[in-house]
């Protein structure tokens, strides 16, 4: 019996594996703590979120693809910081920094190291420092630190405050910078347009205005997200993670130490009767420190805030001059194109009246050209016949020339007497 050769199955390709969803989110992060060395790790975004309390949706903010304005998240156990470059999330005892190894961080990171290493003494205020010079001076960068200053207050700035208050100086300073980088190519620029309309003038312009309005727009960004945070006093109390947390710590101790009360309690009526009260007392006072905690004193977040909202809205105000002197140029540039429009108008009018003189002109020239019997136009008989025929031409020609003329005068005076020409 004859064989069959079955054709030889080829066994199917391995799938390729599948990439976890948790690896493509994970960053390289800098920890900076309160107290030690800093560090550097790779985190997951769960990761992220175990650490500091934060939902999905808050984490987004700090994602590179995305492109987020200017925003400060006050949540339970962090604050969510970004603006511009900077991007951080600050707990009651550390700073995370995700992608610290750009170079627009470089200035950050050394600002919030030389930041957080200066001992609590040398961050004390000064209650004799309350003058109009350190109200100057804070709205230049270094003065928001002394906002405290000039309410005359002792206490020092809690970790999280530090760390926000290098982030909004970094990202103020930055966004000076680049205003103050604008505002010296956009003023001879527009001087520059305004003495001579060129196309190379108008792109260098247009290229100005472009950066203007995106400055502008990431400037005002900041400004109303401090605004914001200054006209709502339970997202400034929600920033306050340190007391927060020393609550927290109170309230654990608080309940143990009650629990080991009611364990140790015996059955006398009287003792029951004590005890409840002191459980009553007890209550009274853990309620009056939780609704001292619950809505804290924000006077120091609300003065640091308003110091850098002060110099972020002159920053403002430097871009709002740029643009007004930039319509200005405009209307001035649109000013000069009508007068040059008027004029062209004006030498249309003229021409036009020229032309309708030298067309009448030309109306008597082909009268004279008809092939009519007239004496001017008959041989001359005799040389005297013929001077007299000459003369009469050349009255003819001079009498339509300065008909014409007269005419186009007559017109231009017309036109000027009834102010249509100038």
């Amino acid at each position: 019996m004859e064989r069959r050769h079955l054709p030889q199955v080829q066994p199917a390709p391995a799938p390729a594996p599948l990439r976890r969803k948790g690896a493509a989110a994970i960053r390289k992060w800098l920890v900076v703590p309160a107290v030690g060395e800093e560090h550097k790790g790779e985190f997951g975004k769960h990761q992220i979120m175990e650490m500091t309390g934060l939902p999905a949706r808050d984490l987004r903010v700090l994602d590179p693809v995305l492109s987020y304005p200017s925003t400060i998240l006050g949540r339970d156990r962090a604050i969510v910081v970004r603006l511009e470059h900077v991007k951080a999330i600050i707990t009651a005892s550390e700073v995370l920094v995700p992608d610290h190894e750009g170079v627009l961080l470089t200035s950050f990171l050394v600002d919030l190291r030389a930041r957080l290493s200066l001992p609590d003494a040398a961050l004390s205020t000064n209650p004799a420092a309350d003058s109009g010079d350190g109200m100057e001076q804070g709205n230049q960068g270094d003065g928001p630190r002394l906002a405290l200053c000039r309410a005359g207050s002792t206490k020092i700035l809690p970790f999280e405050f530090k760390v926000l208050e290098v982030c909004l100086e970094h990202a103020c300073k930055y966004l000076e910078s680049e205003t103050r980088s604008l505002e010296k190519e956009a003023y001879p620029a527009l001087d520059k347009l305004g003495r001579k309309v060129s196309t190379l003038n108008l792109d260098d312009v247009k290229n100005l205005k472009g950066r203007l309005v995106n400055l502008s727009g990431k400037v005002q960004k900041v400004r109303d997200e401090l605004e914001h945070l200054l006209d709502d006093d339970m997202d400034m109390s929600e920033m306050y993670l340190t007391r927060k947390l020393s609550f927290q710590r109170l309230s654990q101790s608080l309940s143990r130490a009650d629990s080991n009360k009611y364990a140790s309690v015996d059955h006398d009526n009287d003792d029951d009767y004590n005890r409840e009260d002191e459980y009553h007392d007890d209550g009274t006072k853990s309620g009056h420190e939780s609704s001292t905690y619950v809505k804290p004193d924000i006077d120091e977040l609300e003065m640091l805030l308003e110091a850098y909202f002060v110099q972020i809205d002159g920053t403002l105000n430097t871009l709002y001059h740029i643009r007004e002197y930039a319509d200005d140029t405009e209307d001035y540039i649109n000013i000069m194109l009508d007068e040059k429009q008027n004029q062209l108008l004006q030498m249309g009018v003229m021409l036009t009246a020229a032309t309708v003189v030298v067309t009448a002109g030309i109306v008597v020239v082909s009268l004279f050209g008809m092939n009519i019997h007239i004496d001017l136009m008959k041989d001359p008989e005799t040389p005297e016949m013929a001077r007299i025929k000459n003369l009469k031409f050349w009255e003819t020609t001079l009498g339509t020339v300065v008909g014409c003329v007269a005419i186009y005068l007559l017109a231009i005076f017309a036109g000027r007497k009834s102010k249509i020409l100038q």
